[in-house]
């Protein structure tokens, strides 16, 4: 499991490819995936990463707006290309474009804060849940599968995820909501690069955002003819929390119509900070 999140640290460790042409342009590599498509995840915190690369050293992502416009190419690496919109006095504004050969994969905007103090408050974190020590890992969800997808689900992934009420892999288990939660962590111990969380927690808040749409209609990852595709993603970073501690995922689906669905979701640390909200569109599509 610690490979997997090692494959992780090196996908965001991008390479400033710019440097000579005083440009801001980095590089990075595409992590395996068994359908050959690069998760949406790991452009989004790439991304992330090389607009934080332009950024001074004393502003930190608060929020991220990102298209997926084309399914990306794991056997391929991705350039990401960086537009200083803007610098205040408090505030910094940048563009990335992630391309593959010369193509545009994903398009974003971020921006980022000076540290600041303000007002404060919350939405409290769902109680009454169990704690993830009391649910089975991805790992026993899916033990015993040989398909590639479940294997790489199962021990492949760098973080550890655990479904409330339990994962809908092969089926849905008792009522069709709109709802669920996911208990979640690095499988292992990441540096003390608060930057580094935050890209790390964007790449992880792509995983299971779409799956309160697949719940509320009884939808399985396997129900056979499944087409589903993130268009776009938009994060919230409101507090820092580190991603190697358990982190509690709460989503819901207000709508879904037109072969799209939308979710949205709270990121909170164990004992109930609220660390960032999202929210997804994604494309839904199910034979009849």
């Amino acid at each position: 499991m610690t490979n997997a999140l090692d494959g992780l640290l090196a996908a965001l460790d991008l390479t400033d490819t710019g440097a000579r042409t005083n440009e801001d342009i980095f590089t990075g590599p595409s992590q395996w995936m068994p359908q050959g498509r690069v998760f949406g995840g790991q452009v989004l915190a790439q991304s992330l990463v090389a607009a934080q690369r332009t950024i001074l050293a004393d502003r930190s992502a608060h929020s991220m707006h990102g298209y997926f416009l084309r399914p990306g190419d794991v056997n391929l690496p991705i350039t990401f290309s960086v537009d200083r919109i803007h610098d205040g006095r408090s505030f910094s504004t940048r563009r990335t474009q992630a391309y593959q050969e010369g193509m545009p994969i994903l398009s974003m905007i971020a921006s980022f804060q000076v540290a600041d103090e303000g007002l404060d408050h919350q939405i409290e974190m769902p109680k009454d849940l169990p704690y993830p020590e009391d649910l089975p890992s991805a790992a026993e969800s899916l033990s015993g599968l040989e398909h590639p997808v479940a294997k790489v689900w199962a021990n492949e992934r760098p973080f550890d995820m655990r479904h409330v009420p339990s994962p809908i892999y092969l089926s849905v288990e008792g009522p069709h909501v709109a709802h669920q939660a996911v208990w979640l962590k690095a499988v292992g111990t990441l540096p003390d690069d608060e930057n580094l969380h935050r890209a790390a927690l964007a790449y992880a808040s792509d995983y299971s955002i779409l799956e309160p749409i697949f719940r509320r209609h009884g939808i399985a990852w396997t129900t056979p003819g499944l087409k589903a595709a993130s268009l776009d993603h938009a994060m919230w970073f409101h507090r820092f929390g580190r991603v190697d501690e358990w982190m509690l995922y709460a989503q819901e689906s207000p709508n879904a119509t037109g072969g799209r669905g939308l979710s949205q979701g709270r990121i909170y640390t164990r004992d109930g900070l609220l660390l960032a909200s999202v929210a997804q569109e994604g494309m839904v599509r199910v034979p009849r």
